[in-house]
């Protein structure tokens, strides 16, 4: 029986025999593609040859295509486990023509490759013809059907509809029919009582399509109508896993050698066996499929995210997790397990996956990890929640219910409608975006904080004004006591505010409320359920007294200085180090900037500096500030803005624009990026799998280091007497130091040797054994070596003790030739009872061992110890 990695090799070597260039696999997520995330067939990465845009470098290609469907019009995912044959990705076997051969050869092909190749039945294999279109003055296609005739009997060869066999990349372009291959997997029994034929295309599960012949063959112009195309193309696809099962005679595609070592891996991890319980099956198989996709969309360049693609990938990682949790009893991360298995099996295939396994397993642990801390409580409190709509006769949860889970604990809302629909139940999904838009997501640290009930002076709304003001009148709406560490503070609501309330990572506010009785210190805005809260020491002594609002500039200067920063740096990043670095998060203060990236490896130092030169470069250009305030969102995604990971935003937006910069943002900014003076990035470094940290400051803090590092550098050059070539005069220092450590390694060899020498004229003869005892002014490296270099030159009959000072510091050295050891001597246990006179201890080998100690003035008597415990 065939492999899996055999049948690949097996279909892209038989095509090289028909003259194809073999091809690598294109990545399963795109960069570069506006309309699409992922790919998700075999012609993704040739659609610019098709199109004409691009002249193919070959006339003939195969490959293996790595792809995956889980969203659009291909969306597989809730299918996957259930069944036998979705998967996220899957494999896509396939060969092409550019303007080559055509209809005749392909078919030719096929049927060579099936069944003289692989030896498949042809009594089991039907054929699709595209039956025509009559509306589009398309009739059927014979000369597909003409060369099918060669190789089946007409009652295997059926016709297909538009929407089976004729294929388009879209409203417009090429387009053309097509031939599928289906195979009869099925008993003899069963194909007795149904003819497979009947069951083309219904959907059963061992009457499968397994190839695709596309023949593009037309162009569809814009009003619809269809021209032959100058350059005929042969685009085919052939399910890798389909194929595979069906060559290995299962009836399952995760019954095959694809996903049976990870299954079994997944059940020796997890104590439970395959095919004793349906639920635990579905587990299995579901898990097994994910960790493919997760896998190859991080090797890829995707890491789990909250936006897009990455959403995509974090949302199928974390249904694998669910049902490992709920059916496989797994409460630990244990799916980065299962990448050693996986590299095993396809890394030969796609060698990328082992060249990036450890990212990949540390990626999945810290996402398996994180969604586990929230997933224990979500379900506990989901299971109360269904449990009480049962029993009010309900099948519909609130979408208040939903939104507590999603907003409180982070559960989400597709995981909830998955679990509902286990349980027989649904969401109110209109109720639940309904909340969505009246909240935002509250940070929560209850058990910390001992809170007041709201008193309310005054009803009304916060108006922030912070964008035009940094003073404004206003008075309080209400406020309330907490406690937190121990100290009592106070939160304020204010009517009008200019104070800029703690988010998107720009820090809040500080500044005073004043009036003519007093001055209130604000020490910090923070924001909660979308309203601006400001922290006070203590209250005002007349709460409805009129106050102004005022910001401390300083300090708001300076952080929309390193926010306006952040925006040039991660435009900056982006030109340097590829589209797809993605903000994973920042910290803007006054005194510095963190910015947070996905990238995948260390930044260079070269690459740091590119990144400084061109931010540095825009500061300097003073570029104005633009800015759109309740902007409509699809506006501002015209505009080309860029979201952030992890915000969530409203029908109307703000976009904040320097130049080429454009980006969804509430914070405060420069009103010229000259304002913000110069940045200096003052290290980089990773702080989670896939992705790194920039730490960097500007204005004022770069002069303040800049003054730091000429003091340093003044400081040096008066230790080298004020040189004029202070490097030079360092690289001269270092290379004197490092001839005269030369000069004295070479003189302590010479002083090794002659104490050697000494050592060995005032040696003793006790009953044969050659005795030598010492106590020397020496550091612990030379005595070592003169030790060593007396058991080399004495290979028998060899005893030697050695105390030694350096720095005021003992050392008691042992060693002696094997047949003393082979004589019941123990270098380690005679110098731990003797080093108890230097007031230390120590250990090795039996035939060499050293003892440090506290105590110099008893490393004579040490010395003596040892040879009496020897008998010497």
């Amino acid at each position: 029986m065939l492999t899996a990695n055999e049948i690949r090799d097996s279909f892209v070597k038989f095509f090289e025999s028909k003259g194809h260039q073999i091809v690598p696999s294109a990545p399963m997520v795109i960069k570069d593609d506006p309309t699409l995330m992922f790919t998700n067939a075999g012609m993704n990465q040739f659609k610019d040859i098709i199109l004409g845009n691009h002249p193919a470098k070959y006339k003939r290609v195969t490959d293996s295509q790595k792809c995956l469907r889980v969203s659009g019009k291909h969306n597989d995912l809730e299918e996957v486990g259930h069944d036998t044959y979705h998967h996220t990705m899957f494999e896509m076997l396939g060969n092409w023509s550019f303007g080559d051969y055509f209809k005749k050869e392909v078919i030719g092909w096929a049927y060579e490759y099936l069944v003289e190749v692989l030896k498949l039945d042809p009594k089991d294999l039907y054929v699709t013809v595209f039956e025509g279109s009559p509306e589009e003055g398309l009739a059927r296609d014979d000369e597909a059907a003409g060369y099918w005739a060669q190789y089946f009997p007409a009652d295997h060869i059926i016709n297909g509809n538009k929407h089976d066999n004729f294929w388009e990349m879209g409203d417009t372009g090429p387009c053309g029919p097509c031939s599928e291959i289906h195979i009869d997997s099925r008993s003899a029994e069963e194909k007795a009582a149904v003819p497979g034929r009947e069951l083309v295309n219904k959907d059963h599960p061992q009457v499968i399509e397994i190839w695709n012949l596309v023949f593009m063959q037309y162009n569809r112009k814009a009003d619809g109508t269809l021209e032959p195309l100058p350059a005929k193309v042969i685009d085919t696809g052939m399910g890798f896993e389909r194929l595979v099962r069906t060559l290995q005679g299962k009836t399952s595609n995760y019954d095959t050698d694809i996903f049976q070592p990870i299954i079994k891996v997944i059940g020796d991890l997890s104590g439970k066996k395959y095919g004793d319980d349906p639920k635990v099956d579905v587990a299995m198989r579901v898990v097994a499929d994910h960790i493919r996709t997760i896998a190859f969309s991080i090797t890829d360049g995707q890491l789990p995210s909250n936006a897009k693609a990455g959403y995509v990938i974090r949302r199928i990682l974390r249904r694998a997790v669910r049902y490992a949790y709920t059916f496989l009893g797994q409460k630990q991360a244990f799916m980065y397990k299962l990448v050693p298995v996986l590299v095993e099996n396809m890394g030969t295939a796609y060698p990328e996956l082992k060249a990036q396994q450890p990212l990949i397993e540390k990626v999945i642990k810290e996402e398996e990890e994180s969604f586990l801390r929230t997933l224990e409580t979500g379900i506990r409190l989901l299971d109360k929640i269904m449990n009480e709509t049962k029993a009010a006769g309900k099948t519909e949860i609130s979408g208040v219910d939903a939104f507590t889970l999603y907003d409180t604990f982070g559960f989400p809302f597709d995981l909830t409608e998955l679990i509902l629909r286990e349980n027989g139940l649904t969401a109110d999904v209109k109720g639940f975006e309904a909340e969505m838009q009246k909240q935002k997501q509250r940070a929560r640290n209850a058990a910390a904080v001992e809170t007041g009930d709201w008193v309310t002076l005054k009803e009304g709304e916060t108006k922030f004004v912070g964008y035009d003001y940094t003073e404004y009148e206003t008075s309080i709406l209400r406020y309330r006591q907490i406690k937190q560490k121990n100290q009592t503070l106070y939160q304020i609501v204010l009517s009008e505010t200019p104070f800029y309330a703690e988010s998107g990572g720009q820090v809040g506010d500080t500044g005073v409320l004043v009036n003519e009785f007093e001055t209130i210190d604000i020490i910090d805005t923070k924001k909660e359920n979308n309203l601006p809260i400001h922290i006070a020491k203590k209250l005002p002594e007349h709460l409805d007294a009129p106050m102004m609002a005022c910001v401390d500039t300083d300090k708001r200067a300076a952080c929309a200085a390193n926010h306006s920063c952040t925006h040039l740096l991660d435009e900056a990043l982006r030109q340097v180090l590829g589209t797809h670095v993605e903000q994973k998060g920042s910290l803007v203060t006054p005194d510095s900037l963190r910015f947070d990236f996905s990238h995948f490896q260390k930044v260079t130092p070269e690459q740091l500096r590119e990144v400084e030169h061109l931010v540095n470069a825009k500061i300097r250009a003073d570029i104005p500030l633009t800015e759109y305030r309740n902007l409509p969102i699809e506006k501002a995604k015209e505009l080309g803005a860029i979201a952030l990971f992890g915000e969530k935003y409203g029908d109307e937006v703000r976009v904040v624009q320097f130049g080429s910069s454009i980006e969804f943002c509430g914070g405060t900014h420069v009103s010229a990026t000259g304002k913000i003076g110069m940045v200096k990035i003052l290290s980089e470094s990773s702080v989670a799998a896939g992705v790194r940290r920039i730490e960097a400051v500007t204005g004022a803090k770069v002069e303040e280091m800049f003054d730091t590092v000429q003091d340093t550098i003044n400081d040096l050059k008066a230790l080298f007497n004020n040189a004029p070539d202070l490097k030079a005069a360092i690289t001269k220092y270092i290379d004197e130091n490092a001839g005269l450590k030369k000069q004295v390694e070479e003189f302590m060899k010479e002083k090794e040797a002659t104490v050697k020498n000494k050592l060995i004229e005032n040696a003793k003869e006790v009953n044969g054994v050659k005795v030598i005892k010492a106590v020397l002014p020496m550091p612990a490296d030379a005595v070592k070596n003169i030790a060593f270099q007396l058991k080399g030159q004495f290979a028998e009959n060899l005893f030697v003790v050695i105390g030694s000072v350096f720095e005021n510091k003992p050392l008691l050295t042992v060693t002696m030739s094997d047949d003393q050891v082979k004589a019941g001597l123990n270098a380690g246990q005679l110098v731990r009872e003797a080093a108890k006179l230097i007031q230390g201890g120590g250990g090795g080998q039996p035939h060499f061992a050293t003892a440090g100690g506290k105590n110099p003035d008893g490393l004579t008597a040490a010395v003596d110890k040892v040879i009496e415990l020897a008998g010497f």
